[in-house]
């Protein structure tokens, strides 16, 4: 299993970041038919997460994840709309549930597509004002939480802790205290340091999830497992320090960490934290 990216992988990764440089200031809708026209919904695992990572740096509000990972698994892509998917009885925080034009369910019998209009639908609010999460009723769905999905989530972590790390770094080296930039404290470089070990290994496991989906791997369930649970301790260490390295002032309307902050506790709490996956794999 080749875990080193290839010419491809990293062109991709490249034209992807062009393009979010270049029409991130249009509007979501704009945004999201780009996406479909790119084909960016069609891709494989791999080249998924490095897609996932690069809209979550950038705070993507597009129901792009959910439509990516919590559908595709299931039925195939929808090109007329934005599906999720219910995985349990009660159908709670349901990415993007609230304006999916419709939604996968599966059932005892099978995966099975049901417009939203003819489910019960019920906005929730969540700290995150960026993301959409609804609860839909749908009395015969079972507990069924596609791989695929855990590994978006751990990508879309990445890329929110990423972006938290050079938020961090930069206000450190802007900073002064005591004549000095905030970032030439040994306290401060050790905090950065282990912000970085912790995103790279998240990043490792959320590839490896990838690789192991993209070739039927056996090991695909513990892997996405792995990467969750490694994108969730990630969050925490990186929301922690980059929170402490900013100040007050890093959860502040005015300031762009609070997104991300936001994004990333978001993505440990949906479908689990990383708790509930260490659990997992100790009982599988």
């Amino acid at each position: 299993m080749e875990f080193v990216l290839d010419d491809d992988q990293l062109m991709l990764r490249r034209t992807v970041r062009e393009v979010l440089a270049k029409y991130r200031s249009r509007g979501e809708g704009e945004q999201w038919d780009l996406y479909r026209k790119l084909g960016w919904l069609e891709v494989p695992p791999v080249e998924l997460a490095l897609i996932l990572e690069e809209l979550s740096y950038v705070a993507d509000t597009t129901p792009f994840l959910a439509s990516a990972t919590w559908f595709a698994p299931l039925a195939g892509r929808l090109p007329d709309g934005a599906g999720a998917a219910v995985f349990d009885g009660t159908g709670r925080y349901v990415l993007d549930g609230d304006r999916a034009d419709e939604v996968a369910v599966r059932t005892a019998d099978g995966v099975r597509v049901v417009r939203a209009a003819e489910l019960t639908v019920e906005p929730v609010e969540v700290f995150d004002p960026t993301l959409h999460v609804a609860h839909v009723r749908v009395p015969d769905a079972v507990d069924a939480v596609p791989d695929l999905a855990l590994m978006g989530l751990a990508a879309t972590a990445v890329g929110s802790c990423r972006r938290i790390l050079d938020l961090t770094v930069a206000h450190v080296k802007e900073r002064h205290q005591f004549g000095r930039p905030l970032g030439a404290f040994q306290a401060v470089k050790h905090k950065a340091a282990d912000m970085y070990v912790a995103i790279e290994r998240a990043r490792a496991l959320t590839h490896f999830s990838a690789l192991t989906l993209a070739e039927g791997d056996e090991r695909r369930r513990s892997a996405a497992h792995m990467a969750k649970a490694a994108a969730g301790e990630c969050q925490r260490l990186v929301f922690r320090h980059g929170l402490q390295l900013f100040g007050a002032m890093g959860f502040t309307w005015e300031n762009e960490l609070q997104v991300h902050l936001k994004r990333a506790k978001s993505c440990d709490l949906l479908l689990g934290t990383a708790a509930t996956h260490r659990k997992a794999l100790l009982i599988r």
